[in-house]
């Protein structure tokens, strides 16, 4: 009956039988299953000492993420009761996985592999681990042993063909994981983060809207799945949960000290737009997340919020990733920092680079506005100029007039090149208005007393 998650029937028939050590533990259990705190507690405070008790109490606290607690009864069992008690080192390695422990958790895996060197389960437990510690690639290859032993061409366990997936980063996601959704706990988390890769924000909300979050990891993806959601809908609704859901991690007692907690507080604060505190945490954990792209992303916008451009420049370059290198939101920021750190031609050069779309219009816009205020007018001129002849709003000829006129005087003071004046006076000619050969026959006047040629 607990196998086929019939947990009422099953207290039933158990409360029928004597009262014995091990009915306590599967009601314990099903206390679990039902998420009846109030008699998880009772039957938790009538487990004995014996070795069984507490290896059921280890268990419980393993499916309450309680691991450390998990790991200090394993631990207690391997050292007070018997070391040949072999499988509890697969327990503990398993905590220590949980724990972000990986190294240590390969120490303990490794005096049961010795044992049985072609147990799935361990197999299985060290390829996660050097998942974690290296690479998928790394990760696959301690799979391979599971193929020599059977002699298989393929393999056959449910979590090892959904932990090959997440090795090889989403191949034959949609081909393996549909199936193994309710049946291998994570198959439904790596589904949901395998449509958002793909930019497939519905999905991933379908997928994940009805679940119930129990872990942190859960907690966590729902929250990342609102914000896509909040951010693709413009929907406070949507950013308030995922703000929520981020602080629920962050600030458990759990969490709050590991980088994936420090990390939903960054996030909490992003969301808040309160980036100093947001500074606070992405510090915290800076030493343990310089190569991930995600980290130099979020890094470089804050510091650029905060008006550090020239760090969040050299931040936002550390990016590798080509489809963020598209992102108009990637874009936008460095192409401000660009502008405040004195470089108005590399943000030119990104909008140059980018196809005809709305988001290279709204490119157009940053750099017109942004190196208007900094100064930079031969590129904010440019800017409107191309913006005027998109779309002929009365505003982009305002600010193409007082570009070029900020550039005319930048020029007069020698701050500018004379060759800029011929742009200046190309680009004013792009606009019929009555003002233009005002402005032009002014820049002539002073061009032939200065002896410099516009032609």
């Amino acid at each position: 009956m607990c196998i086929r998650d019939r947990y009422k029937e099953a207290e039933e028939e158990i409360l029928k039988g004597p009262q014995v050590p091990l009915q306590t533990r599967l009601l314990f259990h099903l206390a679990h299953k039902l998420n009846d705190e109030d008699k998880l507690m009772k039957h938790h405070g009538k487990l004995k000492t014996c070795v069984e008790d507490q290896l059921s109490l280890a268990s419980i606290h393993y499916l309450r993420s309680h691991f450390q607690e998990a790991t200090d009864i394993y631990k207690r069992v391997l050292l007070e009761e018997n070391r040949d008690y072999l499988a509890l080192n697969v327990y503990v390695a398993l905590c220590y996985y949980k724990l972000d422990y990986y190294d240590v958790s390969l120490e303990v895996l490794q005096v049961y592999l010795q044992a049985h060197p072609d147990s799935v389960v361990a197999v299985n437990l060290k390829a996660c681990n050097i998942f974690r510690l290296y690479n998928g690639q790394a990760a696959e290859a301690e799979l391979k042993v599971l193929l020599e032993k059977t002699g298989s061409k393929e393999y056959t366990n449910d979590i090892v063909k959904h932990n090959l997936v997440v090795f090889r980063e989403g191949e034959g996601a949609l081909q393996t994981l549909p199936p193994l959704v309710d049946v291998v706990v994570e198959a439904r988390l790596n589904l949901v983060i395998y449509y958002l890769q793909q930019d497939e924000i519905e999905e991933a909300y379908n997928l994940i809207k009805d679940l119930e979050p129990s872990t942190p990891q859960e907690y966590i993806l729902k929250g990342v799945v609102n914000a896509a959601v909040g951010n693709l809908m413009d929907s406070r609704e949507h950013l308030k949960m995922a703000q929520q859901y981020f602080q629920l991690v962050g600030s458990s007692a759990s969490e709050c000290d590991t980088i994936p907690g420090r990390q939903c507080m960054a996030s909490c604060f992003f969301l808040l737009r309160q980036f100093e505190d947001v500074m606070i945490y992405l510090k915290s954990v800076e030493s343990y997340q310089r190569n991930s792209d995600e980290f130099n992303y979020n890094y470089g916008m804050t510091k650029a919020a905060l008006g550090q451009y020239m760090e969040a420049e050299e931040d936002l370059l550390l990016v590798q990733n080509e489809k963020y290198h598209s992102d108009y939101s990637y874009l936008s920021w460095l192409a401000r920092c660009y502008i405040y750190n004195n470089k108005p031609k590399a943000a030119w050069e990104l909008y140059l680079r980018m196809e005809t779309s709305s988001d290279s219009f709204s490119l157009l816009q940053l750099i017109a506005n942004d190196c208007y205020l900094k100064g930079s007018f031969f590129y904010s001129a440019k800017a409107f100029d191309v913006l005027e002849r998109l779309d002929p709003n009365p505003e982009y000829w305002e600010g193409k007039r007082g570009a070029c006129v900020g550039l005319f005087q930048a020029v007069v003071a020698g701050k500018e090149p004379h060759d800029n004046l011929r742009d200046v006076v190309a680009m004013l000619r792009n606009t019929n208005n009555p003002q233009v050969e005002y402005i032009i026959r002014i820049i002539k006047k002073w061009a032939r007393e200065n002896s410099v040629k516009l032609q």
